[in-house]
């Protein structure tokens, strides 16, 4: 690791838009000798409405002990005249990730080739899947565990804790890559906003259950993928991202599936490589996303 990734950091800023905020930001850490690397910023309306920024500074030396101290400092120094909600992030620290499947491994595949090409900054400790099929393919890059869900809520229940205490509760990031379960209020809301979804439709269109035999019935022209943070409302939370391929009559169920799979696997990488990378501030259903 280069000493630039090691001292590297990643501030993220919500508050009510005013003029001042960037100037207090760059001028702060101006005080404080941090090169800014990289700066984005987004106004929703210059009178009355919400500032965002993305700011990736270097800042020689700095160690997890310096950042707490400059997290204080920062706190007392800027935040309270602005009413910032933000986050200070070491980028030399990988987010801890966990995946969970079922039977289909398109968007696994995707997310654990694309992390051991290092294209993903993730401490990636483990797959869980509610089926023992894809143990074999998973165990070449991390452990796999499995953990069946019966048909009753104590079922659902149950399993979710045991997955909770193979993931140990210190986790940053949970991926559904296709998981067929439908996640309980008490899962969700204990790792609010680090839940990232891949549903096989454009949503708002098809929400729910076999979406691709849907939009044939329908005869759609389009059909899509979308990867969103998961909330208590099935399909509604913030999307991240979404793509979408042309179809015509002439394609089957079987066709959109295929056409549908190869678009899934693309958006749910990038919304997890952008999330990873400090670069979604979710905004109430929204997201703000800073892309390269």
């Amino acid at each position: 690791m280069t000493e630039s990734k090691e001292s590297t950091v990643r501030l993220l800023i919500t508050c009510p838009d005013q003029p001042g905020i960037v100037a207090a930001v760059s001028g702060y850490l101006h005080k404080k000798n941090a090169n800014i690397i990289h700066s984005d910023q987004h106004s929703t309306d210059p009178v009355g409405g919400r500032f965002f920024m993305r700011n990736e500074f270097f800042l020689p030396g700095l160690t997890m002990d310096g950042l707490d101290a400059l997290r204080a400092d920062f706190e007392k120094t800027v935040t309270t005249d602005f009413v910032m909600d933000w986050s200070l992030n070491p980028v030399w620290k990988p987010k801890k990730m966990v995946i969970l499947c079922s039977k289909v491994d398109h968007a696994l595949m995707e997310l654990l080739w694309r992390w051991k090409r290092g294209d993903l900054e993730a401490d990636i400790s483990m797959v869980i899947s509610n089926h023992p099929d894809l143990r074999e393919s998973v165990e070449n890059f991390v452990p796999f565990h499995h953990v069946p869900v019966g048909p009753t809520l104590r079922d659902k229940v149950a399993a979710e804790d045991t997955m909770i205490e193979l993931m140990d509760g210190n986790i940053d990031l949970v991926v559904l890559a296709r998981y067929m379960q439908i996640l309980t209020p008490d899962f969700v809301n204990k790792y609010t906003g680090k839940i990232i979804n891949i549903h096989h439709s454009f949503l708002p269109a098809f929400v729910g259950a076999d979406p691709y035999r849907r939009a044939h019935q329908r005869g759609v022209k389009l059909i899509g993928a979308t990867a969103h943070y998961v909330t208590e409302k099935l399909d509604e939370g913030p999307i991240i991202e979404q793509d979408v391929i042309r179809v015509t009559h002439s394609h089957d169920i079987d066709d959109l599936k295929r056409l549908g799979g190869d678009i899934e696997r693309h958006v749910l990488a990038r919304a997890v490589k952008w999330h990873l990378e400090d670069r979604v501030i979710v905004d109430g259903n929204k997201t703000i996303v800073f892309r390269r």
